[in-house]
């Protein structure tokens, strides 16, 4: 029975693919919403959408000069939540029975593989 790559088919799809050290979580379905809702911010407030990313921006890059526990990261982390909430955006939820399909699928993946003892026949 070939794996269910879409453990979770809604509110937002996510696919779930074996990667040689580990698993990929495609989130895409999610980050459109997320832009989408983005996008009707911007629409409905320009230039206050821009001025909070240009914030965080500015933040950003003293965090990254300050160090990963400064004062400035705190700040831009902040921000960024709040901005988050703003849009609904900050949580990608997983419901019911999905939790579990998702949970199945890591496990799949995360599963030790058979090695096989066998050398393989190289053909000339």
């Amino acid at each position: 029975m070939p794996a269910d790559r879409t453990p979770v088919n809604g509110p937002f799809r996510i696919h779930v693919d074996p990667t040689p050290t580990g698993a990929a979580l495609d989130i895409s379905h999610y980050l459109t919403a997320l832009v989408l809702t983005l996008a009707q911010a911007a629409d409905e407030d320009g230039p206050g959408v821009l001025a909070e990313l240009v914030n965080i921006a500015e933040l950003d890059r003293s965090a990254r000069h300050q160090g990963i526990d400064s004062p400035a990261t705190h700040e831009r982390d902040a921000c960024v939540e709040e901005f988050l909430k703003g849009l609904s955006a900050g949580e990608l939820p997983v419901y019911g029975a999905q939790v579990m399909r998702l949970a199945d699928r890591l496990r799949e993946i995360a599963a030790p593989k058979a090695v096989s003892s066998r050398p393989e026949r190289r053909t000339a």
